[in-house]
């Protein structure tokens, strides 16, 4: 690596000292290094109100990604912006309890300038599904919706587009889907012999098809999915909270026994990303963003993703900001997102990729050709010289324009770096506003229970007109020992006690607006005219 030396160096800090020197308020990252052990005086940061132009955060495991999150989200907080972020491993749990004291503390501050304080902030637990200490994280299957659901589902393009024809059926039909068991439900009832002219009234939708995804659905419950989705469903606005001093409230997000599961984490996150863009209104250009949202593990939401679900992905991160939403991708290296994301993408944090192999080496040179000319010779081999903490910087400045790239030293966090306390962490979780709100699960009327309902009634009509019949014709017959023969023998047209046959769609919809649960969807109907771009919509 050639590192820049005598007036080639003073050059360096001066670029970067101007390009980071910014008017209105900034996070501060760090410091500018101008090789492996010298720390210049020009600091490194990003201006706060260019967060919602989003950002990744890329390194190898166990380079310092946890941290460098950590630090964001502590300035974030500080100046009033909401943060939100999956707690993969536990350790941003911290974030709440003020950090300990240590040399190599105080050393890094020392040496980049930071006047460190130990602080805590204030943090709200949440936990997908309620697997975990925090306030469960549900999402109703309507809302989730048919794109995203495939993707979990592993479903193929075929599958997917029939998946949807079986969502349609439901909204015309009148039938909320709140939980997987409605969606099952719907489905058996399609695949039925009471169900089979509506299932033929779809056109697209064969029975083998929805049979694949009746086992998928049967198979997704098994592995205890069934906990993701059904009611209190979250309120976006619950996320953009500021505590009483001002500062925002990092919302954490535990992923307990998902490792497993792995997709149902990240496509999980995008529906809450896309949840927030479906609620939230027009901010225009503001000074900061209204939320800053950490989607950690990147790289698992775009594998295997089809082309379809990338374009929806695109339009959500493009179209987010003007919701004053700022979107960070955090993953290994950032060939792991596609690349009409990664040009959306304002600000860089680039920490150690390593070159052990022909893999590796490929995608060290595609990260390269990613960042804006800069004053290394080699960017490739100061990106793998980084040590831990360290980090290629570039960020977009108050004129939009790419700053001048930055081998950084990154401030020390002044929370916990570390797990909080458990019994800290339930004594938040039991003293939140937010408590009494999602403990609870809710079991309201649904597809379920509808379905059920016209099978009882059709059941009960049929059985009764069997047992008229059965009266009418024991009436007709003569009386014992004689026997009458009618001049034209005509036996009545017998009907068969079949199931009721299938009403029509605006019939179940008048019945469905009868119910209780029609009167509990009133207040979200405003939004249930469309899905939006994932096909999503609370319904």
């Amino acid at each position: 690596m050639t590192e820049p030396l005598g007036s080639a160096a003073d050059q360096v800090v001066e670029t970067v000292r101007a390009g980071y020197a910014f008017e209105g308020a900034a996070l501060e990252l760090g410091a500018l290094m101008l090789d492996a052990t010298t720390v210049a005086d020009a600091p490194v940061r990003i201006p706060l109100r260019m967060l919602n132009r989003h950002g990744l955060v890329a390194g190898a495991t166990g380079t310092g990604k946890t941290k460098t999150l950590q630090l964001l989200a502590e300035q974030l907080s500080t100046n009033g912006v909401p943060v939100f972020a999956a707690d993969i491993k536990g350790d941003l749990s911290g974030l709440s309890t003020p950090g300990e004291p240590g040399d190599r503390v105080t050393e890094r501050a020392g040496s980049v300038g930071q006047v460190w304080e130990a602080k805590g902030f204030p943090v709200e637990y949440f936990a997908i599904g309620g697997q975990g200490t925090g306030h469960p994280l549900r999402a109703t299957i309507s809302s989730f919706g048919p794109t995203l659901l495939s993707k979990v589902l592993g479903l193929n393009d075929t599958q997917e587009s029939s998946l949807g024809l079986i969502f349609h059926y439901a909204d015309q039909a009148g039938l909320p889907l709140l939980d997987l068991a409605d969606l099952r439900a719907v489905v058996h009832h399609l695949v039925s012999d009471e169900g089979k002219a509506e299932l033929k009234a779809l056109g697209g939708l064969s029975s083998a098809t929805a049979g694949v995804i009746l086992r998928e659905l049967v198979g997704f419950a098994a592995q205890g999915a069934d906990t993701f989705f059904g009611e209190p469903e979250l309120e976006a606005g619950d996320l953009l909270r500021v505590a009483e001093d001002g500062r925002g409230v990092i919302s954490l997000v535990e992923l307990p026994n998902l490792q497993d599961r792995p997709a149902v984490f990240s496509t999980f996150l995008m529906w809450l990303l896309a949840d927030l863009f479906h609620d939230l209104p027009e901010v225009g250009d503001p000074d900061k963003p209204s939320l800053v949202f950490f989607f950690d593990e990147a790289h698992l939401l775009f594998d295997d993703a089809s082309s379809d679900f990338l374009d929806a992905i695109t339009r959500t991160v493009r179209l987010i900001r003007s919701k004053g939403v700022g979107v960070f991708f955090v993953t290994q290296s950032p060939t792991d997102v596609p690349d009409d994301v990664l040009g959306q993408l304002g600000s860089r944090v680039q920490h150690q990729l390593r070159a052990h192999t022909p893999n590796d080496a490929k995608a060290l040179k595609a990260t390269v050709n990613t960042y804006p000319t800069s004053g290394y010779d080699d960017l490739g081999e100061v990106i793998t010289s980084l040590g831990i903490g360290e980090a290629v910087v570039t960020v977009m400045d108050e004129r939009g324009a790419p700053t001048p790239v930055a081998w950084t030293r990154l401030r020390a966090p002044e929370s916990l770096m570390g797990p909080a306390d458990p019994q800290a962490m339930t004594a938040t979780v039991t003293g939140s506003p937010l408590a009494g709100k999602y403990a609870t699960a809710l079991d309201r009327e649904s597809a379920r229970e509808m379905l059920a309902a016209r099978l009882e009634t059709g059941a009960a009509k049929a059985e009764a007109e069997a047992k008229a019949e059965a009266e009418t014709g024991a009436e007709a017959r003569p009386p014992s020992g004689r026997v009458s023969y009618p001049k034209t023998p005509k036996a009545p047209k017998t009907k068969k006690p079949t199931a009721k046959a299938p009403s029509r769609p605006e019939e179940l919809m008048a019945e469905a607006l009868k119910s209780q649960a029609a009167k509990e969807f009133v207040r979200t109907a405003a939004r249930e005219i469309a899905r939006g771009v994932f096909n999503i919509g609370r319904r």
